[in-house]
């Protein structure tokens, strides 16, 4: 194989330029692509003219059809100044060429688009021969994952397989270094576990051919929660990869260089290598594109290589070769970072990172999920329940397993299938698959089969010289390949080590053979010495474990870095049955070894006792068994364990009241924060009397708690529940205090922080997210003056100006409050309010407050809050002397950024006319589709339905969202850092629920109605008296997306999912409207009176949830048996939650058909306020608030989707459609209009 450059002068040469200055990458191929809008013509050129499929979108094809125009692309950035230009073959894999039955090609682009590169590349090098220019050759991700299944209905399903992947992969590089390459490049990797394929193919291939090109590889960070795809955080993703001793590690493409900046940072200090990245041109807008400029991006960058970060730059999606023109001239000035020293530790990762080093504590192996080892674990993979299985396995993780051990060896199991299946089911679990697996088998195969299953870096346990050193170096180097640690048993040609001198000796020769002649790294080697059973009754066994510990010591101190672990059950093994005394042997063992350097073991994590727990006769007896201190000890050890005969050691947990005899002010303190009320009156009596003055108490006491509570919240150690309750002990406290403080009528004033008026703007009457800020607040010291929902402008302000108000708080959730905001906004400009007006709610952004509220009031701060959590920073912020100028400042430079890409933006000319979105509607082919009539056409009306049947249905996620605790449901449950605070506030959810259930506190009403119906004039819907289609009963308007859209991709509108008049078909909609809302409001006052936030913002989360249920399960009535198209259908709530039926819902308001308005009509059709007691305020937001409405469609082609920006051409048309002024329509569709209103 001719090779371009001498491969070890090459990574030499790479390596000092490295070390020099920071190197330049290309940009973005596909951009530049792009740009040039080719046709499907273009993509075919000559050779393809006749090829069966459509080839556009097949960009690495145009190496073959279009090479000028690739190679131009390459001479462009090489003229930027990028040093190493990347080859066109991101697809160009047999795996992804398949989408255009182009597999036989895969080879020949590959030959090809190298060569271009190279051509490109010695052009520009002859140009500047100091320096010289690299050809990366890229293999790109596929368009298949071997470790997530694309079947939600199984999780343990692959549509690619390891070893599909290597075969793909050993092509396009055999392509890739005929063509010329220097460099090898995996890059945006979402699923680790295909990289380690890539990686597998690339050292298979070098040592086939005696030969190694520099590797990089650089991974994808999906999204802000900071891990890739296939879930593995940034330090967990360099773990699993490192064993290809790459030249550098880097990431690109997903986020722009701002979301990235914390990531690169992250992978800069725990890599020992250099570090590359390839940022996208910033978050992609809402048609796709990318909007950061070469000078914001350099910007950025710039700051990355102060910081020490980088070493190679270059960019992704949306940059092109002037931003690595001025990236490059940013970087000219910095050097590069400094590869950092890091301590040798064996490098191990689940989803997350497990390091082991020489300050790590006892690492846990989980024993239970092996079938040698657990009855329970054997039976269920037996019979097949691998989902009970996996609860096994996610137990041993909840009892503080670090690693697990799987083993699927068991004379009647196909053990290879079932550890695959295992293995692929883990996968899905992150709860489980965070921690590395160790997989254990005595068949090679087995074990090899699920190194190909697992994306973290894992251990094999276990090889051996059993079979000779020749066999032993073959899977060593296999295991090295695969990117694992190995457990090496002592054990050589003829036998096992028993003996103290066998276990070193057996040691020592499989180190040196491992680190000599496979270069295998030591830290990466976990010696089992053997642990044997003791107390046996057979003298050559007393000293079974004191070998095992002194050989421990040993190892670590001639075998530099080697590990040490062992299975520490069998040391017991000769008192099963007496689980107390077994306990007590495995802690006496574990402590003893663990001096000496034991590492890790394969344990019971749940089941371990504490060494000075330990009953003293109990310890003395097992430490001579132990150590074999005593001839006698087997015998005196047996008859002490009849004495602890029975089961394990439990901790009992009683509810501990030792806090009530503290001092008053602390036990007020931890009744604050632990949210405890039962007490608050008595102590707060108690506490009076401390004081001169009842104020005192609250200023004093109660404030401090209070902090406290806030500082945690802060920190992130309490969660909003938890916040909640202490609010309400609070409010206790207080009211309990107001008789006396009005009594005294003291003038003093509170030390606040500040006082807030709050309220939901005219027109909404959402408020679960404002009473929460309040609280929160409050519990900062901040006093508050709540107004509540539906509050016109001029009360806010009144009540601002009466009550001396620090600060105004607005609220909304639906659209037509963002333009109620902006009148509020303009009131206090005009009558010269001088306090900051903050802004939140689910309908707010940033980008609202910025363009359309900001600008209306001058004359302090507008600020737009994210969350509760956000929300006393910012306060606090503005109204401090110190911070509040500075505050402001970088605010109003934000916003007019903002500003700026939003003017930008509008002035795109990114929408096409109304005509031409109407031409490119869906083309639903409606000659022989026969719509389903409605089985019960016509109205039906629910009165009182039955709650206990909508529990069923009730999607809990959102429920956990509205307290700000992020995660899905059911896992948020056991998450690490919600969990506990999650499950508390479940509890008291389900027991509010029961109690509104068994009390008939609330209501459930409704009301449904399927009629006749066609689409007419592209975009209206025309609605019939009955059947004979004579009459129009009402015409209801729908939008549609004006945006720009690529070919194959059409401008979408609701109306397409209905058939047109004059197609001749006879189709049918429906309507629905629901609440579970009716009797909320006595609820509430009954809390509110009681100071209880915390139930009060229960219930209307819960009522929220039933009314979801309540549509969720209508619409599967109205699929199944009123409408009937689906009536076979068969769904659990997960499914109808993830929404795999046919059909939509989609409610007014909504991004499909925002426009509130039609709210009235669909009222006028159904008689809502008749038929369910559901009345729409003059903003047309629904009361009760617990409430849903909408319409059905039933063609299986029918999806959700945003109508997004919209031009004045489809606004006017509009309005002449509903007979309304142009003013109010796009008052009224404000936040879809693409351009900027005239000003009246």
């Amino acid at each position: 194989m001719d090779v371009h450059v001498n491969s070890k002068n090459l990574h030499a040469q790479l390596s000092q330029s490295l070390g020099q200055r920071i190197l330049m990458l290309d940009g973005g191929m596909g951009t530049m692509i792009q740009e040039r809008k080719l046709s499907e013509a273009d993509y075919r050129g000559e050779r393809f003219a006749d090829w069966h499929l459509d080839v556009k979108g097949n960009n690495d094809l145009l190496v073959l059809t279009q090479p000028d125009f690739i190679r131009e692309i390459h001479v462009a950035y090489l003229e930027a100044g990028a040093d190493i230009i990347e080859t066109n073959t991101f697809n160009a894999t047999r795996i992804a060429m398949a989408d255009y039955e182009m597999e036989a090609l895969t080879r020949e682009i590959n030959v090809a688009a190298a060569r271009l590169a190279r051509e490109a590349a010695d052009r520009i090098s002859a140009q500047t021969p100091d320096r010289p220019r690299y050809v990366a050759g890229v293999l790109g991700p596929t368009n298949r994952t071997a470790s997530i299944s694309p079947d939600v209905n199984d999780p343990g399903y692959r549509n690619v397989t390891f070893d599909e992947l290597v075969e793909a992969y050993t092509e396009s590089i055999d392509g890739l270094l005929e063509g010329g390459i220097d460099i090898i490049l995996i890059e945006t990797i979402f699923d680790t576990l295909n990289a380690k394929a890539a990686i597998y193919a690339i050292e298979h291939y070098f040592e086939q051919h005696d030969m190694r090109l520099p590797v990089m590889i650089s991974g994808t960070i999906t999204d802000a929660s900071g891990r890739t795809l296939s879930g593995q955080t940034t330090e967990a993703f360099w773990n699993s990869v490192r064993h290809a001793r790459p030249i550098s590690i880097g990431l690109n493409c997903a986020l722009g260089p701002k979301e990235l900046r914390q990531y690169v940072e992250e992978l800069s200090r725990v890599a020992d290598t250099f570090v590359s990245v390839h940022p996208n041109a910033g978050l992609p807008n809402a048609f796709g594109e990318y909007d950061e400029t070469p000078e914001q991006m350099a910007e950025e960058i710039r700051e990355w290589a102060q910081s020490g970060f980088v070493n190679i730059v270059g960019g992704c999606c949306g940059t092109t070769p002037d931003h690595i023109r001025v990236i490059r001239e940013a970087l000219l000035d910095q050097a590069p970072r400094r590869i950092p020293e890091l301590p040798v530790e064996c490098r191990l990762s689940g989803l997350e990172p497990m390091n082991i080093g020489a300050d790590t504590l006892f690492v846990n192996v989980g024993e239970r999920t092996n079938v040698t080892g657990s009855a329970k674990f054997r039976r269920l993979i037996k019979e097949g329940d691998y989902e009970t299985a996996l609860e096994v396995a996610r137990q041993q993780v909840e009892n503080g397993a670090q690693i697990i051990d799987i083993n699927m060896d068991e004379g009647m199991l196909d053990a290879e299938a079932a550890m695959n299946r295992f293995l692929n089911l883990i996968a899905s679990e992150p709860d489980i698959s965070r921690v590395p697996i160790m997989l254990d088998s005595s068949k090679w195969h087995v074990m090899e089969e699920g190194l190909k299953r697992i994306q973290g870096k894992g251990v094999v346990n276990s090889i051996s010289l059993k079979e000779g050193e020749e066999n032993f170096i073959a899977q060593a180097r296999k295991i090295r390949q695969y990117g694992a640690a190995v457990v090496v048993m002592a054990f050589d040609e003829t036998g096992q080590a028993d003996t103290y001198k066998r276990k070193i000796e057996i040691c020592e020769r499989s180190y040196r053979v491992l680190v000599d002649k496979v270069g295998f790294p030591p830290e990466d080697i976990i010696f089992d010495p053997n642990i044997f059973a003791i107390a046996t009754g057979i003298e050559e066994h007393n000293n079974y474990a004191n070998d095992f510990i002194n050989a421990t010591g040993w190892i670590k101190q001639h075998l530099p870095y080697a590990k040490v672990s062992g299975g520490v059950s069998n040391v017991s093994f000769s008192f099963r049955g007496n689980d107390k005394v077994r306990e007590a042997i495995h802690c006496v063992f574990l402590y003893h070894a663990i001096k000496k350097g034991m590492d890790m073991g394969i344990v019971n994590a749940g089941q371990l006792a504490i060494y000075d727990d330990l009953p003293e006769d109990l310890r003395e007896h097992v430490e001579d068994i132990v150590l074999n201190r005593r001839e006698d000890g087997t015998e005196r050890m047996l008859e002490l364990a009849e004495k602890y005969r029975g089961g394990a050691s439990e901790s009992s947990v009683k509810q501990d009241l030792e806090w009530r005899s503290w001092e008053v002010n602390r036990r007020l303190a931890h009744a604050l924060v632990k949210g405890i009320a039962d007490y608050v009156d008595e102590d707060v009596e108690e506490c009076r009397h401390n004081y001169e003055r009842p104020l005192q108490v609250i200023e004093g006491p109660l404030m401090d708690g209070m902090s406290i509570v806030g500082d945690l919240f802060g920190a992130g150690k309490m969660f909003l529940p938890q916040v909640v309750k202490s609010a309400r002990v609070m409010k206790k406290a207080v009211a309990y205090l107001m008789p006396f403080i009005e009594e005294e009528k003291a003038d003093n004033a509170s030390s606040s922080a500040g006082k807030v008026v709050m309220a939901t703007v005219k027109g909404d009457v959402h408020d679960i997210g404002k009473n929460i800020v309040g609280v929160v607040l409050q519990c900062n010291n901040f006093e508050i003056i709540d107004l509540g929902v539906m509050v016109p402008a001029e009360k806010i302000l009144q009540t601002a100006r009466e009550h001396n108000a620090d600060i105004i708080g607005l609220s909304g959730l639906i659209t037509p409050s963002l333009d109620e905001m902006v009148h509020v906004a303009k009131e206090m400009q005009r009558q010269g309010f001088t306090i900051p007006l903050l802004i939140g709610g689910a309908t707010t952004s940033k980008a609202h407050t910025a363009v359309k509220i900001e600008p209306n009031y001058k004359n302090n701060q507008v600020v737009h809050v994210t969350n509760a959590s956000r929300s006393v920073g910012v306060a606090s912020s503005l109204l401090s002397e110190t911070k509040k100028d500075q505050f402001i400042k970088e605010i109003r430079e934000e916003y007019q950024a903002v500003r700026e890409r939003h003017a930008a933006r509008q002035n795109d000319q990114r929408r096409v006319t109304l005509e031409a979105a109407r031409d490119n509607r869906q083309p639903l082919e409606w000659n022989g589709y026969e719509p389903v009539a409605p089985v019960k056409p016509g109205i039906h009306v629910f009165e009182d339905y039955d709650l206990e049947e909508l529990t069923q249905f009730i999607d809990w996620t959102p429920f956990f969202q509205s307290w700000e605790l992020a995660g899905r449901f059911p896992r948020i449950l056991d998450d690490e850092v919600v969990g506990e605070e999650a499950r508390k506030l479940y509890d008291d959810a389900r027991l509010m629920l029961r109690d509104i259930i068994d009390n008939k506190k609330l209501r459930a009403r409704g009301v449904i109605g399927l009629f006749p119906a066609n689409s007419r004039n592209a975009d209206d819907i025309e609605i019939y008296t009955d059947d004979s289609r004579s009459q129009v009963r009402m015409r209801v308007h729908h939008l549609r997306q004006q945006t720009q859209k690529v070919e194959g991709r059409y401008n979408h509108c609701l109306s397409d999912y209905v058939a047109p008049n004059d197609s001749g078909v006879e189709d049918y909609i429906g309507a629905f409207a629901v609440t579970a809302g009716i009797g909320i409001d006595e609820m509430i006052a009954e809390f509110e009176a009681d100071h209880d936030d915390y139930h009060s913002i229960m219930v209307k989360a819960l009522a929220d949830r039933l009314a979801e249920a309540f549509a969720e399960r209508m619409h599967q009535r109205v699929r199944t048996e009123f409408w009937g198209y689906a009536a076979d259908e068969s769904l659990d709530n997960d499914a109808l939650i993830r929404e795999q039926y046919q059909g939509i819902r989609p409610a007014p308001g909504y991004p499909a058909c925002p426009d509130h308005t039609e709210k009235a009509l669909l009222w006028e059709l159904l008689d809502v306020e008749h038929n369910a007691g559901m009345t729409l305020t003059d903003s047309f937001a629904m009361l009760p608030t617990a409430a849903v409405s909408g319409w059905y469609f039933s063609h299986p082609e029918a999806r959700y989707f945003g109508v997004a920006k919209i031009g004045e051409d489809q606004v006017e048309s509009y309005a002449k459609r509903k007979g309304m002024s142009m003013e109010e329509a796009e008052r009224w569709l404000a936040p879809n209009l693409g351009y900027e209103p005239e000003q009246g």
